[in-house]
């Protein structure tokens, strides 16, 4: 399901990005939500090597608060890190952490873009078709796209553009602190990424469930120790 090759993933990245599957809007106004996350071995700087080790979390929530399950695969990353080639790196690891989850999540919120790409097809988008779930992309800036922050208080919102088309947009999810940027994935609009962004949200200016993935694959990570020498 995943590309082995840069090649490969550019294809897939354009016939995605030309792909028009219908929208989803959430049944309620809070939803089954996963958040997922991977880190990898802790080396020395750099864009980080193809199959140093991963631990990637899948962390599955009702709203805010009511955490329902969370899961840890533990694997390799399938490539260096490449802007735009993200997909070869932390793809598969991604959906092994998610396919752990025994209830399946309504809606994924991922640490990756959406249209911001430059195929207009990235992570968090790709990784929702591969899954044939609904996806978001949450990161703190955007990849290519440009924009201004919004007002200071929480659900204010400004629009990202690329070449001229809204591709994201920012949200501030908590008065006074830095915006996230929303990317629309796999099935989704901006509206709804909005909607179970913020019903998502507590404390925090990271919703709950991808910051508590986050979390859990840093614990994981740490518990795991030091990778052996040589």
């Amino acid at each position: 399901m995943w590309p082995s090759t840069a090649a490969e993933l550019v294809r897939a990245q354009r016939e995605l990005a030309a792909l028009g599957p219908p929208g989803w809007r959430p049944s309620t106004a809070r939803p089954l939500v996963a958040g997922c996350y991977v880190c990898f071995a802790r080396g020395e700087g750099g864009r980080g090597r193809a199959g140093e080790r991963g631990w990637a979390a899948a962390v599955l929530m009702r709203g805010n608060r009511r955490l329902v399950e969370s899961a840890v695969a533990v694997g390799a990353a399938g490539a260096p890190y490449e802007p735009g080639l993200l997909a070869l790196r932390e793809g598969a690891l991604l959906e092994a952490a998610l396919r752990v989850l025994a209830e399946p999540p309504e809606v994924l919120l991922a640490n990756a873009t959406g249209r911001d790409h430059p195929r207009a097809a990235g992570l968090a988008l790709h990784l929702g078709a591969v899954l044939d779930l609904p996806s978001i992309g949450v990161t703190d800036r955007p990849l290519q796209a440009e924009g201004r922050e919004p007002g200071a208080e929480r659900g204010a919102t400004s629009p990202v553009l690329l070449r001229g088309v809204e591709v994201a947009r920012m949200l501030r999810t908590r008065a006074g602190a830095r915006p996230v940027v929303l990317h629309p994935g796999w099935r989704t609009d901006l509206d709804t990424a909005i909607a179970v962004v913020l019903a998502s949200t507590r404390r925090a200016r990271t919703p709950e469930p991808l910051r508590r993935a986050r979390q859990l694959a840093r614990y994981a990570r740490a518990a795991a120790g030091p990778d052996p020498p040589g």
